[in-house]
């Protein structure tokens, strides 16, 4: 007698079954709310609250771009953005801003609702680059300002 539950399962059934699921199903991607002016999750009446479509996609590119790529053994090693690599570079603004796009990009087209970018552009306040694009989505255009 073992401790652990005993199951006749065929894996071959299972994983053919989770494929037809999957390539047939449209998801609405959901995420929990965040408040971005106190860099925390957004709660109502104690309990965290879920969105979803457009802002769930501005939730997830946020916190993509406010995610160092590589520092977090909770994300896998392509979630994050590599935009510290630009520090202290000495390159001209106008490399600073193609190398800002790319990795901006490689960064954000990792969300399968994520089909384009456009309107990309950079601004310096002292050392501090920040960005603003317009995401093209399934579930329409963000805008953002990261």
């Amino acid at each position: 007698m073992s401790i652990l539950p005993q199951f006749d399962v065929n894996i071959d059934n299972v994983i053919n079954q989770s494929i037809e699921n999957s390539s047939s199903t449209v998801t609405t991607p959901k995420e929990y709310a965040w408040d971005f002016e106190n860099d925390d999750f957004l709660l109502k009446d104690g309990k965290f609250v879920i969105v979803e479509g457009k802002e769930a996609l501005k939730i997830w590119i946020w916190k993509a771009l406010n995610t160092v790529k590589m520092n977090y053994s909770i994300y896998s090693d392509n979630y994050g953005h590599d935009l510290d690599s630009l520090i202290g570079q000495g390159f001209s603004s106008g490399l600073i801003e193609s190398e800002a796009r790319r990795i901006v990009w490689e960064c954000i087209s990792l969300n399968h609702h994520i089909t384009g970018m456009q309107n990309f552009t950079t601004a310096y306040d002292g050392d501090t680059l920040t960005v603003s694009f317009t995401a093209l989505t399934d579930q329409g255009e963000v805008d953002m300002d990261v």
